[in-house]
């Protein structure tokens, strides 16, 4: 069969892909998408879709409990892990087939199948009918990464799970070990335990949620120890005897091991790029610890081959790479667009209560050498946060106190994964502190909380 030519072909249909794909056939190029598995890739099937759909029903169940202090009353409440599943399933799956229909009328050619570069310009895809051969001059790699697994924490599905078991869990953990607690760990430990788990988490460096702002991982820690987890810090998961229906845990922390028992464990211990077999050192890729290096613009130093999203440096977050992927089709277009600036790109996490932030945390900016001013903010301050019954949570802004640029700012608390966006926009603006003060916020709103928080970097703060 003669090979198929197009102008670019996108290897990967995840959130960075499938934009890539739809941004180019905008410019008028000819488009193919190649795809193994799952039209919207790990985000829309096994990540942050379906993830959200689960935290959701966590989150309304939680509240129920709660009804008696909004004047409700619900009696015998419980749930149905299978119906709360088959629902996250059900969001999963309206949305990838969502994305067939944007191929379509984008005019995209979709190859289902496991593609290979055979060659400069070449794409081979295996498929359940046989090869196909595809050619363009522009390839974008957008394949992607996987859950990282440590020798001796293997997941096997019925003890041991990733996040792809956690989606579709087989029982509900009675007691739960979480290992790691990035965004993934997290969120999975929020969701079990307002189910009624006994959860612990196991985290190697000094604090939980260790990119974000020290601040905000200790405010996060007291939340979840009053909601009942157990958080060790410093500690590594050494090795796992499994027995079932337990599995013991050896933990070693402060030059101690102690062994724990637990029924279902969760590895959650970062991600590995799928980057491999591709045949992407053959080509001249340079690969560092399985990600793809590539300037700012996602060039790899091989003519007409870019690599974007996961499959690349961080930060590892869907938007990044839906991003990356629209200035790359604007780029092999002729156009002239910005680079996607990592410190630009916020980071939320759906953990019960919420977290997100965007920029230098405080340690960071002062490590960069800025002098800075600070500014916080508590929802107890907040009407519509007190109106809502979530008086738990904070912002706090970041400044360099010789321009005003905002540096940072850092969020926990209900809806902020919503808040964040406005500071995102500000950073984009290059605003500072004067044009935030005199921005006007409606009342009663959460997002009051962000103008008094720059208020208060600067001694200004009015009600609190």
């Amino acid at each position: 069969m003669a090979a198929r030519s197009f102008d670019v072909v996108v290897i990967g249909a995840g959130p960075g892909g499938y934009v890539a794909a739809i941004r180019a056939a905008q410019l008028g190029k000819s488009v193919a998408i190649v795809e193994r598995e799952h039209l919207g890739g790990i985000c829309l099937n096994w990540g942050c879709i379906p993830t959200k759909a689960l935290l959701r029903s966590a989150e309304v169940f939680h509240l129920m409990h709660r009804a008696k202090e909004f004047g409700l009353s619900a009696d015998n409440i419980s749930y149905d892990l299978d119906a709360v599943v088959k629902r996250s399933r059900k969001v999963a799956g309206q949305l990838s087939g969502g994305i067939g229909h944007l191929m379509k009328k984008n005019k995209i050619t979709v190859v289902m199948g496991s593609a290979t570069l055979p060659a400069k310009g070449k794409v081979t895809v295996k498929t359940d009918k046989g090869t196909e051969e595809l050619t363009a001059p522009n390839i974008i790699l957008a394949t992607g990464a996987r859950a990282r697994e440590l020798p001796g924490l293997e997941a096997d599905g019925d003890l041991v799970w990733t996040y792809k078991h956690a989606l579709q869990p087989k029982r509900m953990p009675k007691k739960l070990l979480v290992i790691g607690s990035g965004a993934i760990g997290i969120e999975f430990a929020s969701f079990f335990n307002t189910l009624g788990a006994d959860v612990t988490v196991v985290e190697v460096q000094d604090r939980i949620l260790p990119v974000e702002d020290a601040e905000i991982s200790a405010f996060a820690k007291k939340q979840f120890e009053k909601q009942g987890m157990k958080i060790l810090e410093k500690a590594m998961v050494k090795k796992l005897d499994r027995a079932a229906p337990k599995v013991t845990a050896h933990i070693e922390r402060g030059g101690n091991t102690e062994t724990m028992e637990f029924d279902t464990v969760i590895s959650a211990v970062g991600i590995v790029a799928n980057t491999e077999n591709l045949g992407l050192e053959a080509l001249g890729a340079k690969i560092d610890r399985s990600f793809v290096v590539t300037d700012k613009y996602c060039r790899t130093g091989v003519e007409g081959l870019f690599v974007i999203g996961d499959a690349t440096q961080g930060p590892w977050l869907a938007h990044k790479a839906s991003h990356e992927g629209v200035m790359v089709a604007e780029l092999i277009a002729g156009g002239h667009p910005h680079a996607v600036d990592p410190a630009s790109i916020a980071g939320c996490t759906y953990c019960h209560p919420q977290v997100a932030s965007v920029g230098l945390t405080e340690a960071k900016a002062k490590e960069a050498g800025y002098e800075i001013k600070v500014g916080r903010f508590p929802f107890i301050g907040n009407g519509k946060a007190i109106a809502l019954g979530e008086p738990e949570g904070m912002i706090k802004t970041i400044f360099d106190a010789k321009t005003g640029e905002l540096l940072g700012a850092h969020m926990i608390g209900a809806e902020v994964t919503e808040l964040i966006q406005g500071y995102v926009v500000g950073r984009a603006l290059e605003t500072t502190e004067e044009d935030l003060m005199n921005t006007v916020f409606p009342p009663p709103t959460l997002s009051e909380m962000m103008h008094e928080s720059v208020l208060d970097a600067y001694g200004r703060a009015l009600h609190f």
